[in-house]
């Protein structure tokens, strides 16, 4: 599982022209679903998203999470990020999980995060997207759950 964790100040997602998921400062997260991941992975995914300390503390440290500063997560699913560019000019998607499998593994990320307390925002599974955001400072982070061992 892969994601791109962004620290932003406000960010929206549109499908076919309607808003269906938006928040303040917090976290925009793109997740992509490999075809070997699985609970675990889950776990580890969720976690991390909660706990990692990236929003600056009075000190101006990163030193806080998004629970600590009690924000908000837009958690997006992106296939694309599993997309393999080393050979040729078009990516290749053959990590990528099966649809309805990685359907159920970010929604399980999703109810995680959620369980955590937090106010989780989504765009839609298989949709085309439009994703509006304001990064803070610009802080972007790239985690693998197979960094895990």
């Amino acid at each position: 599982m892969k994601a791109v964790i962004q620290r932003v100040l406000s960010a929206s997602v549109e499908v076919e022209s309607e808003v269906v998921g938006q928040i303040d400062n917090g976290l925009l997260v793109f997740v992509g679903i490999g075809n070997n991941d699985n609970e675990q992975d889950v776990e580890f995914m969720a976690k991390k998203i909660c706990e990692l300390r990236i929003f600056e503390d009075k000190k101006g440290k990163m030193n806080l999470s998004v629970q600590d500063i009690r924000g908000s997560v837009l958690l997006i699913s992106n296939f694309t990020l599993q997309g393999n560019c080393r050979k040729g000019r078009r990516p290749g998607f053959d990590s990528a999980g099966e649809p309805a499998v990685a359907e159920q593994l970010y929604e399980q990320v999703v109810a995680m995060v959620r369980e955590a307390g937090l106010n989780v925002e989504t765009g839609r599974f298989q949709a085309h997207m439009h994703v509006k955001s304001v990064n803070d400072g610009p802080v972007t982070f790239i985690l693998e759950s197979s960094s895990k061992l």
